[in-house]
């Protein structure tokens, strides 16, 4: 079993760069399949889920370099392969195929997708969706069957019941080569969604609209190849400050779009960390004399449902009782207790997590349950006395490149151990 070992209370100072989006290149990587030619993509985060992806595309056919955070997709020989299970039971991004393959070939069967798991996170919103365009969905053995007709997929006016980033990327997918005009209402304004319409209008679709919450895809006959930079991710961007702002004596954060985190950014100010915002990096300041916050989360531009954990052991800092609501994934609470373990005051009370000031947490064993989760134990171990060891470590390594190095960059005593 592989464990992260730190060693905490070390002063972290330097600087850390940012890499591609985790959010992005998860559906980046399915879209490449709709193109006819080559597709290379810059700036692939090396984590988990990237690996997973490729070893699917590679089952499917699809030729695939992956070198220095850049990843070239082939498919030009792609076959339409049932995909019931493996792979694609391994990660949550792994429905994405749907709508690629839908688009692409009219048809696929893909296994019901995996990933972390944070209470129900129903697909019947991406069902929804690829009904409307005229295809037919069954659930046969735990798997997806989906298959249009002669007259393939035919756009129309989809009206999406909740805000889902997965089901507006998946619409946008299948409705990229459907007949005519499709318009996604309430569409999802997340900055992955502007990211994956940008490298499908870069590969010739007609896409207009990422970013509101109406989207408008006329559809094409075909897609080619193209070269495509994935904006930085704001998730690890959001971590890495909160880690910086818990246990840092001065960190510089580089390649950050600060457009993507004012939610985030407004808690931390509130919070009274100091930061320099600059073009693309923000310095944070050593803390001291912390003010406690609500955080709620709702759906971009709000405050993220996937950085209230990371942003929970800085709370603990605070002079008082801090409290966090997660109106996405209200059972998403795995970490307070994990933090408990460590000496924090927190505590769940019906859908709010509440932390109390607490004076030093100590190191303990604690388990990741989840990927954000997980972050949330590496910045409390960071800031700990003593030694922290994390289990269910692959977790983290799904969405966060060369962690191990980057933090021991900036001072950390981290490494991975097996046991």
């Amino acid at each position: 079993m592989k464990k992260l070992v730190i060693q905490g209370n070390k002063p972290l100072t330097g600087e850390v760069t940012i890499s591609g989006a985790k959010n992005s290149v998860v559906a980046l990587i399915p879209a490449a399949i709709l193109a006819n030619s080559p597709v290379t993509l810059e700036g692939v985060p090396d984590i988990k889920d990237v690996h997973s992806l490729i070893e699917i595309l590679e089952i499917m056919g699809v030729k695939t370099t992956f070198n220095q955070n850049t990843l070239m997709i082939d498919p030009t020989n792609i076959a339409s392969i049932p995909m019931p299970t493996g792979k694609i039971n391994s990660l949550r991004a792994s429905y994405y195929f749907m709508g690629a393959l839908l688009g692409k070939f009219g048809e696929g069967v893909v296994g019901l997708p995996g990933g972390c798991n944070l209470g129900p996170r129903p697909i019947n919103l991406h069902i929804k969706g690829f009904e409307a365009l005229g295809a037919t969905v069954t659930n046969e053995h735990g798997a997806m069957y989906l298959r249009s007709d002669e007259e393939g997929l035919v756009g129309t006016r989809i009206f999406m019941d909740m805000v889902s980033i997965g089901a507006t990327i998946n619409v946008m997918l299948a409705a990229s080569r459907a007949k005519g005009r499709t318009i996604i209402e309430n569409a999802a304004r997340e900055p992955e969604i502007i990211d994956v319409a940008t490298l499908l209008n870069n590969m010739g679709a007609n896409i207009r609209g990422a970013g509101t919450d109406e989207i408008r895809i006329d559809g094409v006959d075909e897609l080619h190849g193209c070269r495509h930079s994935i904006i930085p991710d704001r998730i690890e961007s959001g971590t890495y400050l909160a880690l910086a702002a818990a246990a840092g004596n001065g960190v510089l954060v580089k390649n950050v779009i600060h457009e993507h985190l004012e939610s985030f950014i407004a808690k931390l100010q509130e919070m009274g960390v100091q930061l320099d915002i600059g073009e693309d990096s923000i310095y944070v300041h050593p803390t001291k004399n912390l003010k406690p916050i609500t955080v709620k989360t709702y759906p971009y531009p709000g405050f993220a449902t996937d950085l209230q954990q990371p942003l929970a052991p800085l709370m603990l800092k605070a002079q008082g009782s801090s409290e966090i609501i997660d109106t996405i994934y209200p059972k998403r609470v795995n970490h307070i207790p994990e933090l408990v373990r460590m000496g924090a005051k927190a505590r769940i009370e019906g859908s709010m997590m509440i932390l109390e000031g607490t004076d030093q947490l100590q190191g303990a064993e604690v388990v990741a349950s989840d990927l954000r989760a997980g972050a949330s134990l590496v910045i409390a171990g960071l800031m700990a006395e003593g030694t922290t060891k994390i289990s269910q470590v692959d977790h983290i390594l799904r969405g966060y490149d060369h962690i191990i190095e980057k933090l021991t960059a900036i001072g950390a005593d981290i490494k991975m151990i097996e046991e």
